[in-house]
Parts: C-alpha cells; structure tokens; sequence
C-alpha cells in the first residue's frame, strides 16, 4: 500500500507540474503575442456583431460573398463618417494646445503656491520658536549679502572702462550661419520615439477589415469544421458553446454600446448647455469612459475638466462638470447596465475584479476592454461541457 500511495503521488506532482508549465507557457504566449491575439479577438468581435446583419442579407437572397462585402463596407464607412468628425474636433483642440498648456502651467504654479505657504504656517506652528528665529536670521544675512553684492555690481558699472584705442580698420570677423529648427511638439516628439510601436499596432490594424470579411463570408465553412474537431457526442456541446459565446459577445458589445452612445448624447448636450468647447468630441469620451469598470468615473471627468481650463476661472463650474459626470455615471452602472448588459454575463464581482487584473497586467488598456467578454466565453464553454460545469457555477452570480 505504500508504494501504491507514493506512485499516486509521484503521478499526481507530475501531472501538476505539467499543468503549471503548461500554463506557465500559455501565459507567455499569450503576452509575447498580445498584438496577434488582440487583432483576431477584435475581428472575431467585430464578426460577431455584424453577423445578424449579414444574415438578414442573406434571407433577402443575396449571396453570402456579397452580403458581408456589404455589411463591412458600410461599417468601414460609418467608421470612416466618425472617424473625420473626431478628426475635425480634436484639430481644432491640437490649435489651441498653446492656451491649454499655459493655464495648466498657471494653475501648477498656484497649486505649488498654496502648498509652499501651507507647508511655512506648518512649520512655523510646530517648530520651536529659537529654530524660527535662527531661521529668520540666516535669511536676513542671505538677503544683506545678496544687497551688498548688487551694490557692489552696480558701482562696477558705473566706473569708465579704460579700453586701447581700437586699430584704424577693422576687419569684421566672419558670421556663422545659423540655422534655427523648429522646436517639435509633444506629441510629433510622443510618436516619433514610439515609432516602432505604431507602425506594429497600425500593421495589425490593417489586417482587421480581411479577417472580418473573411469570418463573416466563410462562417459555415469555419463552423463545420470546427464541429469535425469533436466526437459526434460532444459536437452538441461544441456548438452550444459557440452559441453561448457568439450571443453573449453580441449582448455584452451591444450593451455597452447602446449605453455609451446614450451617455455621448446626454454628455454633448449637458456639456453643450454649459459652453463647454469641443463638446461634440469630450462628450463621447466622457461617456464612453464612463463604461471602463472601476476607474470609469475619474476616466470620464478628464476631457471636460480639460476641455474648460480655458472657459472657467472658478472652482464653482468644476464642481458642476464633476456633479454632472459623475450622476451619469452612477445611473448607468447601477440602475441601466446591471438591465442591458450584467443580465446577459453573469459574472459574480470577484471574479469580474481578478480578471481585469490579470488581462490589464498581460494586456494593459486593450486587455482592460477584453477582459469581462473573454471570461464570459470561458464562463460560457464551462456551462456547456459537463466535465467544466462546477468551475462555470464558480465564475457565474
């Protein structure tokens, strides 16, 4: 019996082992390879969404081909419409960046201000009166000296200078050329040292509108084969769990968006009401922020707080943004996403919290965005193959 249990537990260590560097190595794909598997789980996302339109086309007797030809091009167009009106907002922000950085540099300096005098009334309640006065008279001695060094310049110049007689000609030394280049932005200077990184991030990008195609003209083909991986007695589950995740993708991304573009809407004319410029552009990124978990609200109160640096000069304005912001955001999150959206997850908070961790941390932002949809599919398969059933109770409400 002995020897039985420590074959059994010299089995069960190596199978942890594998286990680990299995996961181990998956963890490293996964993070090495973050703009390949970002580009396939945006266009499979983006597939997801449109296929309900490719599929009235198809009803209509058109062929598939030429359905989700249609269907992408309409949304590369819509995309398109929203991507120049953007564009002409934030260049006129870019303009005015000058102003911007000027109050911003003013109000540092008030902020420095304020703590510099409230660090001297501090130190002047707690430290000892003798310190105050030793304090009190170096600086005195500091400002006579700095005096009688002034003094000291000015007589200097105020004495003639006995110079030579200058030569009768003088030839006058020759006069470098200078050529003064224009100082780069910010943010020239932002993308010119991150290169390399947007031309990475833009190659990925380009391949998105194919592989939407692609998904979307090929989708029964790609299903079929998927179902031939399985035995015949777990194709049912296979395909329940592709169901499960293509509707849950839809529900969650439709969701949000219906919720994000409400809360453009209310943001542009609330922010519209208050003169606040450039609100066809910080009222969609207000309240499409507003929808990141946990760290939306402080997200969403940046571009109008940044948008009025040159408007208000009072904190009484400010304090109305953030009311305003900050309403809207706890009436979407409490009483309109747990309806449009949490009914469709069903992802219990812990788990919700550990995954934005661990999908920001591999990630970062697109891995913040992705983290909740990816583990509602995984959460969808588990519900499905009756082996993962008890780790599917463990994810869910």
């Amino acid at each position: 019996m002995a020897v039985v249990s420590r074959t059994w537990k010299s089995r069960e260590t190596r199978s942890f082992s594998a286990l680990l560097i299995a996961l181990s190595g998956f963890i490293a794909v996964l993070y090495f390879g973050q703009l390949f598997f970002i580009t396939l789980l945006v266009s499979t996302v983006i597939a997801l969404i449109l296929e309900p339109f490719v599929d009235v086309l198809v009803r209509a007797h058109l062929p598939r081909t030429l359905a989700s030809f249609l269907v992408c091009s309409v949304a590369l167009l819509l995309l398109y419409l929203a991507g120049l009106g953007f564009y002409t907002q934030a260049s006129g922000l870019i303009e005015d960046l000058p102003n911007y950085s000027q109050k911003i540099h003013e109000i540092s300096d008030a902020v420095v201000g304020k703590v510099e005098s409230m660090e001297r009334a501090t130190y002047e309640v707690l430290a000892p009166k003798r310190l105050q006065e030793k304090q009190k008279a170096q600086e005195q001695a500091r400002a006579a000296e700095e005096k009688k060094q002034a003094d000291r310049r000015k007589r200097r110049a105020a004495e003639p200078l006995n110079l030579p007689e200058p030569p009768s000609i003088i030839e006058p030394a020759p006069v470098p050329e200078v050529r003064i280049r224009p100082e780069r932005s910010p943010i020239v200077d932002y993308v010119y040292s991150n290169a390399r990184a947007f031309y990475q991030a833009g190659l990925m990008a380009s391949f998105v509108p194919f592989l939407v195609y692609f998904m979307l003209s090929w989708r029964d083909h790609i299903y079929r084969g998927f179902l031939r991986l399985f035995h015949e007695h777990e194709r049912l589950a296979a395909g329940r769990s592709m169901q499960g995740i293509a509707a849950m993708v839809r529900a969650f991304v439709a969701g949000n968006f219906m919720l994000g573009v409400l809360l453009a809407l209310i943001s542009s004319l609330l922010f519209w009401i208050l003169r606040l410029p450039y609100f066809l552009l910080v009222g969609p990124l207000s309240g499409f922020l507003s929808l990141i978990p946990y760290i939306g609200l402080p997200l969403a109160l940046v571009p109008p707080v940044f948008a009025a640096l040159t408007v208000y000069s009072t904190l009484t304005p400010y304090l109305i943004l953030a009311t305003v912001v900050s309403f809207l955001h706890l009436l979407a999150l409490n009483l309109l996403y747990p309806k449009v959206v949490g009914s469709r997850v069903h992802l219990n908070p812990l788990v919700v919290t550990v995954a934005l961790m661990g999908w920001a941390t591999l990630w970062g932002a697109a891995g913040l965005m992705l983290a909740i949809p990816i583990t509602a599919a995984i959460k969808a398969v588990c519900d499905n193959v009756e082996s993962l059933q008890a780790y599917g109770k463990l994810l869910g409400d």
